[in-house]
């Protein structure tokens, strides 16, 4: 069934994060600027988060090849 975090787990935290950590976390003057910070947000997640479910690491941390220069 849709929306149930048994079925869609990863992506409906996801979307809780981002809801808490990005689009609601402060007031933005408008969706203009909400957007304009979402690219940054997105890094610091990717990048600098630690994410308990992957033992503290980043998600760059577990990619390899991320950049896709090695084949």
């Amino acid at each position: 069934k849709p929306y149930r975090p048994q079925t869609n787990g990863k992506v409906e935290r996801f979307n809780r994060t981002l809801a808490q950590e990005w689009a609601y976390a402060e007031t933005y003057a408008s969706d203009e600027a909400r957007a304009a910070t979402y690219d940054t947000w997105l890094h610091h997640y990717n990048h600098h988060r630690p994410h308990t479910g992957i033992s503290g690491q980043t998600p760059s941390d577990r990619v390899h090849n991320l950049t896709g220069k090695n084949s």
